[in-house]
């Protein structure tokens, strides 16, 4: 929708003569435009860079696999470079992106069942682990760490391993994805901490 000059559409979708609006809304919605103006220039950036470093990255572990007539890595394959002083590093990480099949129902109901027949003496903890697992995230999403944290439980129980199996015919790799990440210290007795580039922990 093109709003006419002199007017400001609020949250409604109503249009308001920009001299009605009130001095104060009028400073929060420039403000709120001008830092938004400079996030996006940083998410540009942030972005652009991002390209540049694997670009730059794939060509020189291609220069040094060439050197040794070989390819490098797969495409699950972790690296990390450091510099020659080993004070700063940076890891390319690959990550899944997992969802479940229908194989996620079958678990639960053998989950349940096992639960039943432990229900006299089972451990309560148990019961609230199996259960916060199933819940529905806020986003409305299942909990995927804790759905994989079920299959960790040493439990030699053949119902229950075959829920366990089920959960592992479930996982969906829906997208892998790389990440960089960038480590740096001060001496090399030192820890290394992570450079933020969240703006949230920078």
């Amino acid at each position: 929708m093109m709003v006419p000059e002199g007017y400001m559409q609020d949250s409604a979708g109503r249009l308001v003569p920009r001299d009605k609006v009130k001095p104060e809304h009028l400073m929060v919605d420039e403000l709120v435009r001008e830092l938004f103006g400079g996030a996006t220039d940083l998410r540009k950036a942030l972005s652009g860079f991002r390209l540049k470093a694997f670009e730059e990255i794939r060509t020189v572990l291609a220069l040094i696999a060439e050197k040794y007539g070989t390819t490098y890595g797969g495409q699950k394959g972790n690296i990390t470079l450091t510099s020659y002083d080993g004070l700063k590093k940076l890891t390319i990480a690959m990550g899944d992106s997992i969802s479940f099949g229908p194989e996620l129902q079958a678990a639960k109901s053998l989950i349940d069942s096992c639960l039943g027949r432990w229900s006299k003496g089972a451990d309560e903890n148990l019961r609230v682990i199996v259960t916060d697992a199933f819940e529905v995230g806020k986003e409305g999403k299942i909990r995927t760490d804790k759905i994989l944290s079920l299959r960790r439980l040493n439990i030699d129980d053949e119902e229950w391993l075959r829920a366990m199996q089920a959960i592992s015919d479930s996982i969906r790799i829906d997208a892998t994805k790389a990440y960089i990440r960038f480590h740096e210290r001060n001496r090399p007795e030192d820890d290394f901490r992570q450079v933020p580039l969240d703006i949230a922990r920078a």
